[in-house]
């Protein structure tokens, strides 16, 4: 595991998109009127997504959406429920005190598509349609959003019905919706046999926040803030969309997950 984490930093570090930013960001106006830039490091990961669209190497027409807990970088305040050094930071489900990685992913690739950064403590249900809105401003086009039943509501459904897609959501067990899309406890999926199939694309996702985690230090914080927050969650993104756009022009699309081949070498 330390070999792993030691490569993973090599390769954050080989990228330095930090340093990147801070180029960038000197070359904007900051004085004035104006609107504020958008973040440039945002910005590097949707040109690398954009290549990877154009390279054929993601497809996006199925699309995954789900959040992952991430540490906050301080210890918790005697209310339990903030955190003494970082502000922004709150307790949320599992009381974990942190944030939440809200992540669109493409489910044939396994590659994150848009994120959204936000304290442990706010609901998932609030961030699908800044998530589907950032996916349309790259141009994808997606035809089905699979989500967990933690996103069951007539809301989130209709949300997704406006981009003309497909929401495969599983209802709740007391649901009397005839053959409705199901979860058991033994968490086998019920219902009809063409959207079952479908959800069992949710995988993907968790396949993400597990590489990210594993390898490109997604879990690591070791800053605070909101706005650091997400920068350390676009770098660990940007590394791994940087090893699939490498295979992609070696004509590996094989080894567009394949994190080992190009960091252990």
């Amino acid at each position: 595991m330390l070999g792993r984490s030691l490569s993973a930093k090599r390769v954050l570090g080989s990228l330095n998109l930090e340093c990147i930013r801070g180029f960038l960001m000197s070359l904007y106006h900051r004085g004035g009127r104006g609107r504020k830039p958008y973040p440039p490091v945002s910005m590097l990961k949707a040109q690398l997504l954009k290549q990877l669209l154009k390279d054929e190497a993601v497809e996006g027409e199925i699309v995954v959406l789900d959040s992952t807990a991430i540490k906050a970088y301080s210890q918790r305040s005697l209310d339990n429920k903030t955190a003494k050094s970082d502000r922004e930071a709150h307790v949320g489900r599992g009381f974990l005190l942190g944030y939440r990685v809200h992540t669109a992913c493409c489910a044939s690739s396994e590659l994150p598509l848009a994120f959204t950064v936000q304290p442990c403590n706010m609901n998932e249900k609030r961030f699908i349609k800044q998530l589907l809105e950032k996916l349309k401003g790259l141009g994808i086009r997606f035809k089905t959003v699979v989500a967990d039943a933690q996103h069951d509501s007539a809301r989130v459904r209709n949300v997704v019905r406006e981009y003309g897609a497909e929401p495969v959501i599983p209802y709740r067990k007391s649901s009397r919706i005839k053959r409705a899309l199901k979860v058991g406890k033994d968490f086998v999926v019920h219902g009809v046999k063409r959207l079952a199939k479908l959800f069992r694309k949710r995988v993907s996702v968790e396949t993400v926040f597990s590489r990210a985690k594993e390898w490109f230090l997604l879990d690591g914080l070791r800053v605070r803030g909101l706005e650091q927050t997400s920068v350390h969650a676009c770098l660990s993104f940007s590394a791994m969309l940087t090893v699939a756009l490498t295979a992609a022009r070696q004509r590996q699309p094989r080894l567009i997950r394949s994190i080992k081949h190009y960091t252990t070498q």
